[in-house]
């Protein structure tokens, strides 16, 4: 069957070129024009993605991303914006969105990421080896896609799973922003590594005693993050 897009975004000329590129690489396509259409669209559509525009009109797309994921919504959401401020592209992915691009942008790099984040969803239930992990306090399940600390579960957003996971997997191993890019996003191309900073500032929030002074996920200056058992931690690297 056809993977589904929802396209929001109240700029006819916009919505056009993405409608005709998606369908064009066989994507089933359906564009809606401001904030509140997405929760119909949502119950009658039940798209696979949504692209998501930073302004629109009636909600904005920060309000429609924090709304679907208060509902427990996780399809995935690459947000759009026209904005250069980097608060503003923070602002998506702190609300749930999955990535995002800045326009203009190139239809071949979003139909790129479009299959990236599609071909995560599809492939990681096979993928995941389905024994628990268990480092310190952190009990993860990925054949359930369960997380608990010291006993109480931990609520995570698809992206934030996938990430604890590849850095569960390569426990002790300096990890790069760029091979994390790679491997949790499957980004092929030279992406924006804050999109890979905020993911880790979220999981420290939900993981750590102290976000600030971390036990699980050390950042090493210059290169990237590793994750580590709380007694190994090394306190030069905090």
């Amino acid at each position: 069957m056809k993977k589904k897009i929802l396209v929001v975004d109240d700029e006819p000329s916009i919505s056009m070129l993405i409608d005709f590129n998606l369908k064009l690489v066989g994507y089933d396509v359906q564009c809606v024009y401001d904030g509140e259409a997405v929760f119909d669209a949502i119950r009658t559509f039940r798209p696979d993605l949504i692209i998501l525009d930073l302004m629109l009109p009636k909600m904005d797309g920060v309000h429609v991303c924090r709304e679907l994921r208060n509902q427990n919504n996780l399809v995935p959401i690459i947000m759009l914006t026209a904005l250069q401020d980097l608060s503003d592209k923070i602002a998506g992915l702190d609300n749930g969105a999955d990535d995002y691009m800045t326009k203009p942008f190139s239809p071949q790099e979003l139909i790129s990421r479009i299959q990236a984040i599609l071909r995560r969803a599809q492939t990681l239930p096979s993928t995941q080896e389905g024994q628990p992990i268990i480092i310190g306090n952190i009990h993860l399940n990925p054949e359930q896609r369960e997380v608990s600390l010291d006993g109480k579960p931990i609520e995570l957003t698809p992206k934030e799973f996938e990430l604890l996971l590849f850095l569960c997997k390569h426990r002790g191993k300096v990890l790069s922003r760029q091979q994390l890019l790679h491997g949790v996003w499957d980004y092929h191309f030279l992406g924006d590594t804050r999109i890979v900073d905020v993911h880790i500032s979220h999981l420290r929030d939900k993981i750590e005693k102290n976000a600030r002074t971390p036990e699980y996920i050390m950042t090493i200056r210059n290169v990237g993050y590793k994750l580590t058992e709380p007694a190994a931690k090394e306190s030069s690297l905090a």
